[in-house]
């Protein structure tokens, strides 16, 4: 194969394979100066001819690596020239780690898979005896947003804060209304909204606050914009994309998410708005199964929506939620979170997704609503914390819970429990329900009634920053935040 000649494409973008002695890299064209992310791969390990770069991830039998690499890049020579990249030197090596040894990586290592025994057989053995020359492949992804994406997940990632999900379509937002004797009109979704984001002092607690579409591009009734609220008070701005669930034909009466169809184009004329971070929710039913298809469909839709968010400059919160419906026991709702997790991780690697850049809302690992056998908060911690474990790298800066319908303090105690030793990545909360219920009941649409409410929030807001820490206590509590919020067949 001659220099230069492409090898593939993959959504247009064509990769180009560079050859140099010992050495070959495969290069997107046209890499801009910014963080980039290089998986490498020792092909001496292999028995057969380099594979793809487009198929490294997909191929289980290779072990893969993949490091944070901040600079352009357009040959292995050239990158040697900057010293605060890597030096690289022709080698031999009989193994990965002789491989890693050649390039001198002092990168910080990403996520990687298990070589399996039996692919390397008599090849690896025949190579230890005697070593050869190794060829070292790197897959680079470049993004001009990536250093962006980087900080945007980890300022969310803050220690002691968490998510303000207040991103109800207007439908929902109109029920949660009508709960206290409001119509569902708009200024009365802006008198709620604004009530919220202009909450002193939110930004001690809450680092993100996720809005519906109306409310990115709403105004107080002073004539400041929402976004500028937020930012005001420290709180970046996110923007729920989705278009919500519809029946997935062939499937067992399951859903999937539709909002791909244009997506590119919104979340960038949503990042000229002011939001930084993006939002899709998709479910999982185990009641209706969940079919593969249903899986399969939900984490593909959750990969490139991902994928086209970070194109954009938008840090995306994948949120594949294992619905509460149901009798099943938790070892059942282990069973298909790891299955649905392990395929949304898979499928996030194949569409390129910056795992530095993302953040994931899972449900937390419970019994179903209407199981008669109820788990503590201990229990539920280490059936959720050995889940994301055995699924997700810890090269992801956040994991953001969201409440499922869980009573504002049972939501609290539950992530106040998987805080009590360190975990991989900031372990908080993105919630709706969990934070907003006291507020809509304190509030009941009348104007004096705003501080209070405010303070309510405040109140929610600081229980859960202290369970973030793991230092929060359930003394004190109202019984009436006590009280579960399921619905069954909820939607929003």
């Amino acid at each position: 194969m001659s220099e230069g000649e492409p090898i593939g494409s993959r959504g247009g973008e064509h990769r180009k394979f560079i050859t140099r002695p010992h050495h070959r890299a495969f290069i997107r064209p046209g890499s801009p100066v910014g963080r980039r992310r290089a998986i490498l791969s020792a092909h001496t390990l292999l028995p057969s001819p380099p594979i793809h770069a487009t198929k490294f991830y997909s191929c289980p039998s290779v072990t893969h690596f993949a490091y944070s690499l901040p600079s352009a890049a357009f040959s292995l020579e050239e990158l040697s020239r900057d010293d605060s990249l890597v030096s690289l030197c022709s080698a031999s090596c009989s193994s990965l780690q002789a491989a890693m040894a050649a390039v001198g990586m002092t990168m910080s290592l990403r996520s990687s898979t298990t070589l399996k025994g039996e692919f390397c057989g008599a090849a690896v053995r025949q190579s230890v005896a005697a070593p050869k020359a190794a060829n070292v492949a790197f897959a680079v992804r470049a993004g001009q947003y990536d250093d962006e994406l980087v900080k945007t997940a980890n300022t969310i990632a803050t220690k002691g804060k968490g998510i303000l999900a207040m991103d109800e379509s207007n439908a929902t937002c109109g029920k949660r209304l009508e709960s206290i004797g409001l119509e569902n009109t708009e200024a009365n979704r802006q008198a709620y909204r604004q009530l919220l984001v202009t909450t002193p002092d939110l930004g001690d607690y809450i680092s993100g606050a996720i809005l519906f579409e109306e409310t990115l591009y709403q105004s107080t009734t002073d004539g400041r914009t929402m976004v500028d609220c937020l930012n005001a008070n420290g709180i970046l701005p996110g923007i729920k994309v989705d278009k919500g669930l519809v029946p997935l034909t062939g499937s067992n009466n399951e859903s999937w998410c539709q909002g791909l169809d244009g997506l590119a184009s919104r979340t960038a004329a949503y990042y000229k708005q002011g939001a930084r971070f993006a939002k899709w929710r998709t479910v999982v039913s185990i009641p209706n199964g969940p079919s593969e298809l249903a899986v399969t469909e939900a984490a593909w839709g959750l990969a490139r929506y991902a994928s086209i968010c970070q194109d954009n400059g938008l840090s995306p919160i994948v949120e594949p939620e294992i619905l509460l419906d149901g009798e099943h026991g938790i070892d059942r709702t282990l069973e298909v979170a790891s299955k649905v997790w392990s395929k949304v991780f898979y499928f996030l690697a194949e569409n390129n997704v910056l795992f530095e850049g993302i953040l994931l809302k899972p449900s937390m690992v419970t019994p179903g609503a209407e199981c008669k056998d109820r788990a503590t908060p201990e229990q539920v911690a280490e059936y959720t914390l050995n889940m994301l474990k055995r699924r997700v790298p810890p090269a992801v800066p956040g994991i953001m819970f969201l409440s499922g319908g869980q009573s504002e303090v049972e939501a609290t105690l539950n992530l106040n429990a998987m805080n009590q030793s360190p975990n991989p990545w900031h372990v908080s909360f993105s919630y709706a329900r969990a934070l907003q219920n006291s507020v809509l009941k304190t509030w009941k649409g009348q104007p004096e009634n705003v501080e209070a409410a405010q303070k309510a929030l405040l109140v929610r807001a600081k229980a859960n920053s202290l369970a973030q820490l793991g230092k929060y206590s359930a003394e004190g509590e109202a019984e009436e935040a006590k009280q579960g919020m399921f619905v069954k067949g909820y939607t929003y």
